[in-house]
This record gives C-alpha cells, sequence and structure tokens, in this order.
C-alpha cells in the first residue's frame, strides 16, 4: 500500500521532502479507531472465583492466578483457554538518525536480519518454536530491497534524521498507521487469539527514547540507553541527538499523528497502528521492548483505553521501559535483563502465561475432588484495606 515513492537515502531524499525543524508544526488530519470496549467484567468475576475454589490455598500461585483472570476477562469466557495461535508480528525500518554513530551496528544489518527472520536463524524463531506461536515480517522502511512477501506495506527507505527533520511526510506518516492497523485485521481475521508486536531497526530505541521522553516529561538523560550495546562516546551522541529531536517533539506532543511523522518512524508509526487496532478488534496483546512500548504510548494516544488489551511481556533493562510500564500503568511477567527487541521478551512470557490460564482452567474444585475447602476466614481473603489492585 506505498502511496509515496521510497527514497534511496532517507537524509537527504527531495522524493521524501520532510520537513525543516526551522518550520511551524503543521496539524495533522485526525485519524479515526474505533471506541475500545472494555474487557469481559463477568468472566473476570467468574474467574476471580473460580480461583478461590481451585484445590490450593487462595493466592498460593501469586501472579499466575492474575494472569489466568486477565487472560479471562479477554477472552470473554471462564475458564479460559491456551491461545491457539499467537502472532509476532516484526516491523523493520531504519532510521537516518544512525548517521550520529548512536548504534553500535551498521544501519544494513536491519535488512541482514529481516532475512534471518525469513530463514529462520534469529532468536525469536527459536522462541517462537518453543511456544507454538508464528512470526511474521512486515517491512515498513528498510533502506533496502526486501522479499515481496515482506514489503507489502512499505512506506518508504529509511526514516529521515529526528535530531533535524521529520522522520515522515504527512502522507507516509498516515499511511504507515494505516499500514498497521492493516497488517492487525489481516492477522485477526486469519484466526490470531494473541498479538505480539516486534521491532528490527538499527538505531531505532533513539526515536523511541524520544517518544517516551516527550510523552513522560523526562530529560533526554533519564530515557537513553545502550541499545545495541554503545560505548560511551557512542551514548553521549546518542543523548545529543534525543536532545536535538526532542526540542522538535515537543511542539506537537499533543498531536499523535504529527508526533510520529516528526519523531518516529514508518515501522514505529505503524506498531502504533497495529497496536491500536488490535485493541479495537478486542484481540489481546502482549508487549515486548522500549521500542515497542513506545509505540505503545502512542496507541493508546490514538485510542484511548486500548492499554485494556496490553500485557507487558517483560521489562527491558533499557531506561524508558521503566517510564513506559508506569506511564501505561502495566506490570511486566518477566524481568529477565533482555533488552534484544524483535518480540523476544514477549515470547519468552508467552509460557508463563500459558501456565496461568491452564491452572485456572484445567486444576479440580474442592467440591469436584472432594477435599475440604478453605476456611471461613481464608476464604474470605484479607481485609478490603490490605488488598491492593496490581496493574498488568
Amino acid at each position: 500500500m506505498s502511496t509515496v515513492p521510497d527514497a534511496p537515502h532517507s537524509s537527504t531524499s527531495p522524493a521524501d521532502a520532510p520537513q525543516s525543524s526551522a518550520l511551524p508544526p503543521v496539524p495533522e488530519r485526525h485519524i479515526e479507531f474505533a471506541a475500545v470496549q472494555a474487557p469481559d467484567e463477568q468472566a473476570r468475576r467468574a474467574a476471580v472465583a473460580r480461583q478461590e475454589q481451585l484445590t490450593k490455598p487462595a493466592g498460593s500461585l501469586g501472579r499466575l492466578e492474575e494472569l489466568g483472570v486477565w487472560v479471562a476477562a479477554r477472552q470473554g469466557t471462564c475458564p479460559p483457554h491456551p491461545f491457539a495461535r499467537p502472532r509476532d508480528v516484526i516491523f523493520a525500518g531504519d532510521h537516518g538518525i544512525a548517521a550520529n554513530g548512536v548504534s553500535a551496528y551498521p544501519s544494513e544489518v536491519t535488512g541482514q536480519m529481516v532475512t534471518n527472520f525469513l530463514t529462520g536463524g534469529a532468536a525469536v524463531n527459536a522462541l517462537a518454536a518453543t511456544t507454538g506461536a508464528g512470526v511474521r515480517v512486515v517491512d515498513m522502511a528498510v533502506d533496502g530491497d526486501t522479499a515481496e512477501i515482506v514489503s507489502a506495506h512499505k512506506v518508504r527507505r529509511g526514516s529521515g534524521s529526528i535530531d533535524r527533520t521529520d522522520a515522515l511526510t504527512s502522507e507516509q506518516a498516515h499511511a504507515a498507521v494505516a499500514a498497521g492497523r492493516a497488517v492487525a485485521d489481516e492477522e485477526v481475521d486469519s484466526g490470531a487469539d494473541l498479538l505480539i508486536a516486534g521491532d528490527m531497526g538499527i538505531a531505532n530505541t533513539t526515536p523511541a527514547a524520544v517518544l517516551i521522553a516527550v510523552l513522560t516529561g523526562s530529560e533526554p538523560v533519564a530515557v537513553v540507553g545502550r541499545g545495541t550495546g554503545i560505548d560511551d562516546d557512542a551514548w553521549m551522541r546518542k543523548t545529543a541527538a534525543i536532545r536535538d529531536a526532542l526540542r522538535r517533539a515537543r511542539r506537537v506532543v499533543d498531536d499523535p499523528v504529527a508526533l510520529l511523522r516528526t519523531s518516529a518512524g514508518a515501522d514505529i508509526a505503524a506498531m502504533a497502528g497495529f497496536l491500536a487496532q488490535a485493541a479495537v478488534r478486542r484481540t489481546p496483546v502482549l508487549l515486548d521492548g522500549v521500542v515497542v512500548g513506545a509505540a505503545a504510548m502512542v496507541a493508546e494516544e490514538l485510542a484511548p483505553g486500548a492499554r485494556q488489551w496490553w500485557l507487558a511481556g517483560h521489562r527491558s533493562v533499557e531506561p524508558g521501559a521503566s517510564l513506559v510500564l508506569d506511564h501505561l500503568d502495566l506490570a511486566p511477567v518477566l524481568d529477565l535483563g533482555m533488552r534484544l527487541g524483535e518480540g523476544s521478551g514477549a515470547l519468552t512470557a508467552l509460557p508463563v502465561i500459558t501456565a496461568g490460564v491452564r491452572t485456572l482452567a484445567e486444576m479440580t474444585t474442592f467440591a469436584e475432588a472432594g477435599i475440604g475447602g478453605p476456611t471461613a476466614a481464608e476464604a474470605s481473603g484479607p481485609p478490603a484495606d490490605q488488598q491492593s489492585e496490581k496493574p498488568f
């Protein structure tokens, strides 16, 4: 669905003609998403009640119990069932800011990794095989040619260097969000019952950091991380790039589409559309790391309430990741010191979520097993003033 010719080099292409930082901000055409419906409260209550009747002390499975309840509410049924067709969709794109030396790897690696995904040699391929998840790659802005199977939604080659120019034109920003929405629809219509958004793009943690900083009111040093493993000199270059890009982002912070145009890239814009539309379609999403988290923050602006359908797979070690989780009021399933992206952390968390689902669905109740149930004190749980609502 490419509507704008691909640019051979993102930072200088006249065909793309991104706005100069000297121009005043231009309001974007509004992108409408349907209203997000809340998860099924009746199923949630039924799941909570069932947890109290299973052959175990109340709360003894800890977070697993909460995860089972979360899934029941999103599936709209109790007991819930293990996900039959989880899908990791990796959005790939290059970023002009890479020319500033903010990554330990050259931009060519993005396209090479796309090939690696397709041939089954990446970490996510191995992790997906352990969970039964499918892997799909969507080239939104790789600065090079990729296989036709992944490039149908491609918007351009690379993105503008966001420290001095817009990442995308207005038309490209709209096309990228629309592409992400279309991909979500394609996956749900094909039977996906759990979606994972993954990312692949050299230097993509830099625009992610800008989005997180501007939406949380944070300073560059609070969000900049080591990304692919950069040294101190590269970290200082990255911090300076984020500082300059943040000045431009602040001017459009109240307009999510303008923010994607100014400071994101086609891959992140598509992820935002994907995450928003998944919630509209009442399909649960397992979030991955800091880049997906940045896209999720914008997606929540595009489709308020979308976060009700998201579960944080893990806490990335990137500093901005914790800011994302706090902003969206989400608690990660895992905290393993991961920072790869690609959907890897979410896929690693999936067996834990499945364990929560299966214990809720497959354990017998005290009555079914003929076992004495809990005492009245245990069944009622702690006093109301000692109970807490835990975010997901």
